[in-house]
């Protein structure tokens, strides 16, 4: 069984920038920059030969980003990865035996530490459903990839989409719940998030709550009304001091009824 790390990056140099993240198994790279060019990579390693997919492209958005890494992908085993992720020495021995030990698991959830999540969802491993998927965020996703064969991120959504600004990775997991795959959450932790000032995230602002709105409705249809509301209810701490909830409430309607109508 072998692993391929999925970089989405934007400006790099060169490929030797997945050494500051501690990647060591084989990587697939996509850096959106001003160059279009690909380039398979051997690289010597303290462990081996490390294979590198190097990719450039002028096109953008995060989504975008993800959908070609996957495309590109030829290990058995992928995980998404940014470029604030730093990887444990052990992590490609993890999430590979975490695989081998679930033979039925099409995707497993893995626990990044970060300051606002210092500690894993939960304490134990557990299936997840609708509910349990909105915890997560990207670089946490590890799936085999002939299970994701046929789904993609939603290109409208993700940093630099230059339409919503977050939620791809609940969309992509509520489309691989959808399509009946199994989502495991394995609380071992592979990796640190580093302190990075956020590349979308600019407040709770009007477009905050338009794009999560939006997110909701790409999710579920019917759903979307409860999820809204159970936003808007259960983290209103996080956002009074910026918006009033009744505010936040007809952004979010909004941004829901902008993304159904375009989808009509």
């Amino acid at each position: 069984m072998t692993l391929q790390v999925l970089l989405s990056a934007m400006h790099l140099a060169d490929e030797s920038y997945i050494d500051s993240l501690h990647i060591l198994s084989d990587a697939v790279v996509i850096n959106q920059c001003d160059r279009t060019s690909r380039r398979e990579v051997e690289r010597k390693t303290g462990r081996g030969i490390q294979h590198v997919t190097y990719i450039e492209s002028t096109q953008r958005g995060l989504s975008r980003s993800r959908n070609m890494a996957i495309r590109n992908a030829r290990a058995d085993i992928c995980i998404l990865c940014d470029n604030d992720v730093e990887y444990a020495d052990d992590y490609e021995e993890k999430i590979l035996s975490a695989f081998e030990e679930h033979p039925d698991a099409d995707l497993i959830v893995f626990y990044i530490q970060r300051k606002e999540k210092p500690e894993p969802n939960y304490p134990t491993k557990r299936w997840m459903g609708y509910l349990s998927v909105m915890k997560i965020f990207s670089p946490e996703i590890a799936f085999r990839r002939r299970s994701v064969q046929g789904l993609t991120f939603n290109e409208s959504f993700g940093a630099g989409s230059g339409k919503y600004l977050m939620g791809e990775e609940n969309i992509f997991l509520y489309d691989c719940l959808k399509a009946r795959r199994k989502i495991l959450y394995v609380p071992e932790k592979i990796a640190t998030l580093r302190e990075e000032e956020s590349t979308w995230f600019q407040g709770y602002n009007k477009a905050f709550f338009l794009s999560r709105g939006a997110g909701y409705a790409a999710m579920s249809r019917f759903f979307s009304h409860v999820l809204i509301w159970q936003f808007a209810l259960r983290k209103r701490e996080l956002y009074r001091k910026e918006m009033r909830t009744i505010t936040a409430l007809t952004y979010m309607y909004r941004g829901r009824s902008e993304y159904l109508r375009e989808q009509s």
